[in-house]
């Protein structure tokens, strides 16, 4: 059972982490360098070449990345400023307990080769034992709780979080879980890119339960065991595109009422072993893979079961034992996944580990050193400049009435706006980091975190609470909190940029505002209230006129080929999308108002308003290999990065007017087969 902070948040991106100093690339206030475009290319017929092919040359991908493009980069300058905080930590030899001891000893064990190789799989020995000594079913869910105790996913998840239809109050929730390929057509589709994935992932299953001492015997048949759990939980779960609708993942009952509808689950040992002494009422996303789940857990031998928990163990620990293990797990999820080449050196892994378990402790060092006030008061104002200019969005919809557009503004204007860093920092005194080993603190840091988490049940929602770190580049809304989150890393070149003028930050960390601002009223966020709540406050009709224009978007992105045979997936992107468009409109209307009172002329042979598409594409420059084009297609909410820049930009008419695109460019749209939502 993965105990997790599972809140269905629109991110801007794909997560990384950056630092906040330095504007590299930046040749003149216009924020345009030259360098970056392939001018030889027309920007009508491939846009997304004309304004990055020259910064995609420039940053070929090396062997270490299955994608790299400008997230990636900030996140690789930051990980060696990042690096010199936490060798600094390390370096001081802090006071038992202090912020230096828990960051420096656990950076330390994560770069002690030697102790990690001669310790080999001796850190998750005892618990492998426990596992095999299961003789009756009903020892199953106690051991599973124990493993989600110790940061360990089995059979499906749980997390707290704000009641769907109740936002101000925090339930204990459950949702679908269980497969580690993470999407079920891994399991069940038959084509041969899928069938190869498959067979590796075999190989890679028995490859880990022989380095873990089992004969190649024992470890054929528990990959047989592990298999057949995997596909059933696969063949009774939902689909990334099902999983969308917030309204069909609400299903509140009461404890009595799961027990009597999942009866084959051991409710009581589950609660009893996560340490919640009541549960009133819950939420169940969707109730057939877990009732599924239950049939599992009555129905076959414990051996396979008995498997099945020794894998999830194997495979959650192998990032944090011996090089054997980490260089399995990379097999299969880095280069065969991923397309990845070689994995990254062991102090990067270090960097980011520490990251993912003390966030903020290292965020307030980051904060400190590297985030400017000044950026934050820039920000404040382009923010409310966004506002207004999506309000004006709002009232000129003619297909929206007035009294939803009366309930949309009101939402708007709820927006609560996060920027930078916490007020309030996560309290870590109660996490231990010792020396036994790394894999130990991993489960210190899991528990930590699942005790915090399972405390608030029943409790008020804390809308200060930040669900990103501010050294990570990316942004987010949350619907149930109707918040839109800023962190501080994404405040720099090329999203952010103090010298520049506004074409360039309206293009850039203007959309990203807007972006954020548009999944309140995109397919998801639209179905939630101002304060949160999954709620239908729009007047009849409107929800069905709104379909109608998404539909568009959907059947648009649906006929891009990303690879020979393989086709994106507008319903799985449909949410990312519209936030893209919408984000384009309002911006690019907000930079027309700011230009009114500072107007800007031509740099570098651009108007501003060239200059701002120019700066919205360059955040999406980069390149992919295309194992990565596959995983992202079949599981990522978002478009790939080159169909952010030429499947969004045909349906905005702006753009055809700053490079004068014509009927005879390939990228011309007719203006009645556009995208015209916000």
């Amino acid at each position: 059972m993965k105990t997790k902070h599972c809140v269905a948040v629109a991110a801007f991106a794909l997560t990384a982490m950056a630092s906040c100093t330095g504007q590299k690339g930046v040749q003149s206030t216009s924020g345009i360098d030259l360098a970056n475009m392939d001018t030889t290319v027309a920007p009508g017929q491939d846009f997304f070449r004309y304004a990055c092919g020259g910064w995609n040359d420039a940053h070929p991908l090396t062997a270490e990345y299955s994608r790299y493009g400008t997230f990636d980069m900030l996140f690789e300058n930051s990980q060696k400023q990042v690096r010199e905080l936490i060798e600094s930590c390390a370096a001081q030899k802090g006071t038992p307990g202090s912020k230096e001891q828990k960051i420096g000893d656990l950076y330390t064990l994560a770069m002690d080769s030697v102790k990690l190789n001669n310790d080999g799989v001796t850190p998750i020995k005892a618990q492998l034992e426990e596992i095999a000594a299961i003789t009756d079913k009903s020892q199953i869910v106690p051991m599973m709780v124990k493993l989600a105790n110790c940061g360990v996913g089995t059979y499906f998840s749980s997390y707290v979080y704000a009641d769907p239809k109740n936002s101000t109050v925090n339930i204990f929730q459950i949702a679908q879980g269980g497969i580690n390929l993470g999407e079920k057509e891994y399991y069940l589709d038959q084509d041969s890119v899928t069938v190869n994935i498959r067979e590796n992932y075999k190989q890679y299953i028995s490859k880990l339960f022989r380095l873990a001492g089992f004969t190649e015997a024992e470890a054929q048949q528990k990959m047989n065991d592990v298999l057949e759990i995997e596909t059933a939980i696969a063949q009774a779960s939902f689909s990334a595109v099902e999983r969308r609708d917030p309204e069909a993942n609400y299903h509140k009952m009461s404890y009595a009422d799961l027990k009597k509808n999942i009866p084959g689950v051991d409710w009581d040992a589950c609660l009893k072993g996560l340490g919640i002494q009541e549960v009133k009422e819950l939420n169940v996303e969707r109730l057939e893979p877990i009732q599924k789940v239950g049939d599992l857990m009555n129905t076959l031998p414990v051996s396979k079961h008995i498997s099945y928990l020794q894998y999830n163990l194997i495979d959650a620990a192998a990032s944090y034992l011996s090089d054997d293990f980490v260089a399995a797990r990379f097999d299969f999820y880095g280069k065969v996944l991923s397309g990845r080449q070689v994995n990254q050196p062991r102090w990067k892994r270090a960097v980011n580990s520490v990251n993912g378990m003390l966030g903020e402790l290292v965020g307030q060092m980051y904060v400190e050193k590297y985030f400017p006030a000044a950026a934050k008061e820039r920000m404040l104002k382009l923010v409310k400049n966004l506002q207004v200019a999506l309000g004006e969005r709002i009232q000129a919809q003619e297909w929206m009435s007035d009294s939803t557009k009366v309930r949309a503004l009101e939402k708007l204007n709820a927006f609560h706006v996060k920027i930078g860093y916490p007020d309030k920092w996560k309290d870590y005194s109660a996490l231990k980091v010792e020396k036994d080993s790394y894999w130990a603190n991993v489960c210190r840091a899991a528990k930590w975190g699942l005790d915090d988490m399972l405390s608030r049940i029943g409790k008020p929602v804390d809308k200060d609470e930040w669900l990103m770190t501010p050294q990570t580049v990316n942004a987010y809304y949350n619907p149930s909190t109707n918040e839109i989150c800023f962190p501080a890393a994404i405040l720099q070149y090329p999203f952010f940029d103090m010298n520049a003028d506004d074409a360039c930050n309206y293009g850039a960390i203007g959309v990203v505002i807007g972006h954020e601002m548009t999944h309140g009223f995109d397919d998801q966020g639209r179905q939630f209230d101002k304060y949160g709540n999954l709620k239908d406050w729009w007047a009849e009709g409107d929800a069905e006129r709104f379909t109608e224009r998404a539909k568009v978007m959907v059947d648009f992105f649906n006929k891009i080929e990303v690879l020979p045979g393989l086709y994106a997936n507008g319903a799985l992107t449909l949410g990312e999308n519209i936030a893209d468009h919408g984000g384009l409109k309002i911006a690019y209307a907000a930079l027309q108002h700011a230009m009114k009172e500072s107007p800007l002329g031509v740099e570098n042979g651009f108007t501003p308003e060239q200059r701002f598409f120019l700066s919205y594409a360059l955040v999406w420059a980069g390149n992919i290999r295309d194992e990565q084009i596959r995983v992202y297609t079949k599981s990522d909410p978002h478009s790939l990065a080159e169909w952010r820049v030429n499947g969004a930009l045909p349906h905005i008419q702006a753009w055809y007017d700053a490079f004068g695109i014509t009927p005879n460019d390939s990228m011309y749209i007719a203006p009645e087969k556009r995208v015209n939502i916000w």
